[in-house]
This record gives structure tokens, sequence and C-alpha cells, in this order.
């Protein structure tokens, strides 16, 4: 299974113990944490000049700090960035090449541990947690990757023949939630005529197979549905 590149929290419990976690389904129970530290590195970002502005714009929604701006020649320059790690490794060299058509590089080093606002962000696929789609996320992120990773997922899961919900939860309280249509058939069709009291009792067996097969049923999710969710913004 396809997993979102690992950043490794420090997680301090009340009786003061420092675990590391770097998979969402490990995550200590809330109440067990006194509080997390997320790694943060120094980022060197070159880059022509004419896309400040707009580097500095993905450095800001990166949750990142400006400390240096140098110029190399006429036409490039160098930012010096303080980022968090997990604001990184996944999409910003590909948003970094979008908006500098190409031009703009960066690379990065280790920096330190810093207090962070880390919560787990639960998604649920027919009310059941998936933890290959969970993850440790800013607190201020959440609610919009929830939103996003639902979103997704409703596009890349296949329909199957009973609805099926797609949550994102954050401490068992659902931040966002989309549902995937249910496959439709037509039970009537060699009703001819209008006996409409057949064509009653085959909607409600209809309706009654749906339920049973919601209950028991497991959606087969794509391979295809986790390469997605971790482009999901």
């Amino acid at each position: 299974i396809t997993t979102a590149p690992s950043v490794v929290y420090k997680v301090v419990l009340n009786d003061g113990t420092i675990v590391d976690i770097d998979n969402p389904a490990h995550y200590p129970d809330p109440s067990m944490i006194d509080m997390v530290e997320e790694p943060w590195v120094v980022a060197h970002i070159m880059l022509p000049g004419d896309y400040l502005g707009a580097v500095m714009n993905l450095g800001m929604e990166k949750r990142g700090n400006c400390i240096k701006t140098e110029t190399l020649d006429a036409r490039r320059l160098v930012l010096t960035y303080h980022l968090p790690l997990n604001e990184i490794i996944t999409d910003f060299n590909d948003k970094l090449k979008s908006i500098t058509k190409g031009y703009g590089s960066f690379d990065y080093e280790f920096d330190h541990y810093e207090k962070g606002d880390i919560i787990k962000l639960e998604i649920k696929v027919n009310e059941e947690p998936v933890d290959a789609f969970s993850y440790l996320v800013h607190r201020s992120k959440a609610h919009a990757k929830g939103k996003a990773i639902c979103e997704k997922l409703v596009e890349v899961i296949p329909q199957q023949l009973f609805k099926v919900p797609i949550q994102a939860a954050i401490g068992g309280k659902i931040v966002a939630r989309e549902t995937i249509r249910a496959l439709t058939k037509n039970v009537t069709a060699k009703c001819y005529g209008g006996d409409i009291t057949r064509k009653r009792k085959l909607w409600e067996k209809q309706k009654k197979g749906k339920k049973k097969m919601k209950e028991i049923g497991k959606v087969t999710i794509p391979q295809s549905a986790f390469m997605e969710v971790l482009k999901a913004e």
C-alpha cells in the first residue's frame, strides 16, 4: 500500500515519556498527550527575481518564515526559509517548479524540533477507518485537508451497489463528509403495465437489500486512490 512520505514527530506523553511517531495508526489517544514537537528545516530556495512574490506566497502557505534574502546575480535570488518538514516533503517542489516555470529549485537540511499543534486526521470509508488515508497535520490545515481528501476519494473510488459515506474526523468529530452514490438498477424493468403494487414490493426489496449490503459490504479501494490522496490539498 502506498503511504505518504513519513515525518517523525516527538510526542510527549503526560507521564513525561517521549515517543517517536511516524505513522498515524500509532498516534496515542489525545488524552494521553502533553504536547507534540514537529521537525523544522532550513531551506534555500533559488529563483529568478521575477517570481519573488509568488514564491513568498508559497512559503507563507506552507507555514514558513523567510529569514534571509540574497542576490546571486542580476536575475537570481536565494531565499532562506524556516519551514516545517511536513509542509515540504510531498508537493513543495512541484509547486515551486510550477510557479517559477521550472526555474526554481531548493534544498533543505534539518534544523530543530519545535512544539506544534499537530493532530490526527482520520479518514473513514463506509464507517471504517482507513489508516493509509489518515494524516498527522497541523490543526490549521486539518479541515481543508479532510475536505480535499473526501472530495478526491469520491472521484477515484468506484461506485458500489450501496451508498458509501466518506468522512474526515478529528477526535471522533466529523469535519468533512462526501458520499459516493449507489449504482442504480431498474428492478421494475420487467413489470409491464401499471402494476404499481408489484413495483412497490420490488422497490422495497431492493431498498432492504442495499441496506443489508451496506451493513456487511466491504468497499474495494483501487491502488490509484492512495496515489491520488497524496496529491489532495
